[in-house]
């Protein structure tokens, strides 16, 4: 291998580190609420049902939790609006700041 490549690998592994999730059990969830380490995940559901009019509870077709590799929580909302058309919003689990809101493809 030479001294190129493996400063690009390096490099590679490096920008992607950040962008690793992993599930977080359901066990763990009442500690974290309970901690304030994550928002009531109603209200979550809230705002990511906010960034499309018109949608409700019933809306919603997936939602997971997942912690990064810096230790931060999203919660991932998957949702069909009311024309049909599937999005993905992700949200910080802590503030429910849109972290995205893309459609699915």
């Amino acid at each position: 291998m030479t001294k190129f490549s493996a400063l690009f690998a390096a490099a590679a592994l490096t920008l992607t580190a950040g962008l690793a999730q992993a599930d977080v059990r359901p066990d763990l969830i009442p500690g974290l609420l309970k901690s304030g380490a994550i928002m009531d995940l109603e209200k979550l559901n809230q705002a990511a049902l906010a960034q499309h009019p018109g949608t409700t509870a019933a809306n919603i077709t997936d939602t997971e939790l997942e912690q990064t590799a810096t230790g931060a929580y999203v919660y991932q909302v998957e949702l069909r609006d009311s024309k049909g058309i599937e999005w993905d919003v992700d949200l910080d689990a802590k503030t429910g700041k849109v972290l995205s809101n893309k459609q699915d493809k």
